[in-house]
């Protein structure tokens, strides 16, 4: 076990080894909630976390990659959670892919710091090969279920699916960043996000005419 000296409190706090990378991400998504993924320095993260400014050196070079393991960690459970909701795209594609949009929105809900560190954090991802393989693993996820529906079209009338997955995405993204956060930058609307998500993805299905043979 390792020890670290929290220089302004002179506080003792103990770590099993691999612990103080766990310690660094929660602090940092603490500092997110509360101050959004720009408005805190790697020694904050440091002292919120309770260990000395030097510590967090030992696993990240700098803030930005502290940022990229938040970030790419979120993605990770973001696929998780579209590709729960996906579910092999049963019992038919349409369904699944309405509970897919409602798990993206679910998602800024329930994890607005990790979302925030996702999208929020200008991180480029040549920087960060890990966070740019996390990010596209979730975005597959997206496609595969457009691809799905797709195929549901009469040769001939299918939409590329690439421009479809990018169309969708932004759409989601767009209805979760504005509407469907869980915290303070939410926007007040006089209907569950759901219902316009669920609204405005209907009307772009029904003009490429998925659904109508």
């Amino acid at each position: 076990m390792s020890f670290d000296r929290d220089s302004s409190s002179g506080a003792r706090r103990g770590y099993h080894h691999g612990n103080l990378r766990e310690a660094l991400i929660k602090a940092a998504l603490d500092l997110i909630a509360q101050k959004g993924p720009s408005g805190f320095s790697f020694a904050e993260a440091a002292r919120a976390a309770g260990v000395s400014p030097a510590a967090p050196y030992r696993h990240y070079r700098d803030r930005e990659a502290l940022m990229a393991d938040v970030a790419a960690r979120g993605f990770a459970a973001f696929e998780a959670r579209l590709t729960a909701a996906w579910n092999g795209g049963k019992p038919d594609v349409r369904t699944a892919f309405n509970r897919l949009g409602r798990a993206y929105l679910d998602f800024a809900r329930r994890e607005p710091a990790q979302y925030s560190a996702m999208f929020e954090s200008g991180l480029a991802f040549v920087a960060f090969p890990e966070l740019h393989t996390a990010g596209d693993r979730a975005f597959d996820v997206l496609k595969n279920a457009c691809a799905a529906l797709v195929a549901t079209m009469p040769e001939g009338k299918r939409p590329p699916v690439m421009m479809m997955a990018l169309h969708i995405w932004a759409l989601s993204h767009g209805i979760a960043s504005l509407f469907a956060r869980g915290d303070g930058a939410r926007r007040p609307i006089p209907m569950p996000p759901e219902d316009l998500l669920d609204a405005a993805v209907l009307l772009y299905l029904d003009g490429l005419g998925v659904g109508k043979g």
